[in-house]
């Protein structure tokens, strides 16, 4: 794991910034993790890369993006500096999650989803999960369509080989009804993108988001990335967010259909060893339609 240099970090946040100590926290995807100590106190946390130029930048965008239109308390942190190798955050304390923290994450959830609605699906910059690239282009046209052609074919794409000739066919068959499996109508809303628990930050008393994959998209979406692999009270922060803004009928039948695009994301990242939950999903996804 390469050094964190502290002067490229005082470069970047400027100010006349000290670094009193840096601890290396390891590594994910491309890039290495650390937490920051500034003198005089202070701490922050640093993910650094030889060349994440579009990676880091698409996260600064998204987290700004999202807190600038997330409503009166965004669950969202500040972007502190980005630049081409390094992206710096506050660093946030954890906490063990709390019934009251969820309840009050998924009203925050909501009103973020809310909060200045784009006017199309997609995002202004180039997208990506983990280090594979989204395609964000704006469309203002109906959301099924874009996710079929903007997130399903891309990933089904990449996972074919993994999928193998059946799965391939389901995933085609999703893509194909897509109209009839998407539910009501939906304006585009602005969405996290990437939701699984682990981008679920429970500091003191509230939960903050992390690592965005952010789009104009259906809020469903994150809801159902909370669920794919299992979120902290999740049964409470679905009842606070139905409370503050309710979830159209038959939501809980589409979340194998929102789960389907990281579920492909994650054939491709890792191979095969997804191919039987992406299959279930794809399958679920058919049966909602009745």
């Amino acid at each position: 794991m390469a050094a964190l240099r502290r002067e490229r970090v005082e470069e970047l946040l400027g100010d006349g910034a000290r670094v009193a100590s840096i601890a290396d926290l390891g590594s994910s995807h491309a890039w290495t993790l650390h937490r920051v100590s500034l003198d005089g106190g202070g701490e922050l946390f640093v993910k650094a890369a030889p060349d994440q130029a579009g990676v880091f930048a698409a996260e600064a965008a998204g987290l700004r993006w999202l807190a600038a239109g997330g409503g009166a308390e965004p669950p969202v942190p500040e972007v502190v500096a980005a630049d081409e190798h390094m992206l710096v955050l506050p660093w946030l304390p954890t906490a063990a999650p709390t019934a009251r923290a969820a309840e009050r994450f998924g009203r925050e959830l909501a009103a973020m989803h809310a909060a200045s609605p784009p006017a199309a699906y997609g995002a202004s910059w180039e997208g990506f999960i983990a280090d594979l690239p989204l395609d964000n282009t704006l469309v203002e046209g109906a959301w099924p369509g874009w996710y079929a052609e903007r997130r399903l074919a891309p990933f089904l794409r990449r996972g074919a080989s993994d999928l193998g000739p059946d799965g391939v066919r389901l995933v085609e068959r999703v893509i194909e009804g897509i109209d009839a499996l998407a539910g009501p109508p939906e304006p585009p809303a602005r969405v996290h993108g990437d939701l699984w628990s682990g981008n679920v930050l429970w500091t003191d008393g509230r939960a903050m988001v992390i690592d965005p994959a952010a789009h104009g998209g259906h809020r469903e979406t994150d809801l159902a990335m909370l669920a794919l692999f299992g979120a902290p009270h999740l049964d409470r922060v679905v009842a606070a967010y139905d409370e503050a803004a309710a979830l159209a009928d038959g939501w809980r039948e589409r979340v194998p259909l929102h789960q389907l695009h990281p579920l492909l994301v994650h054939v491709a990242l890792f191979g095969a060893g997804y191919r039987s939950r992406t299959v279930e999903a794809a399958r679920a996804a058919l049966a909602s339609a009745g």
